[in-house]
């Protein structure tokens, strides 16, 4: 194999890695978006409390992975929550 061969599989094997990460943050998200609506109307589930908790550091260790090797994906953050589920108890956004 040349070099241009060997940069070419490096390439295509840099860009699979990639999207396996990205899929596996696109998997996350979508667990703590469930999760979070879930837990909007359920703020009592602490069985949901404790796997939305479970998923948010997984979720933050995948991004910073990612961003580290990739560049950037945000420019916002993520935050656990204690029990029971924070949200409700704050006015939201469009209440204040």
């Amino acid at each position: 194999m040349d070099n241009k061969e060997e940069a070419k599989v490096k390439a295509e094997n840099m860009y699979t890695q990639q999207m396996q990460t990205l899929l596996q943050i696109q998997e996350l998200e979508f667990t703590a978006i469930e999760l979070n609506l879930y837990l909007d109307t359920h703020p009592d589930d602490q069985q949901a409390l404790n796997l939305y908790n479970s998923v948010v550091p997984q979720l933050k260790k995948s991004i910073t992975d990612y961003e580290q090797c990739y560049g950037p994906l945000f420019n916002f953050g993520m935050a656990s929550s204690q029990y029971p589920w924070q949200w409700i108890n704050s006015p939201w956004p469009w209440e204040m």
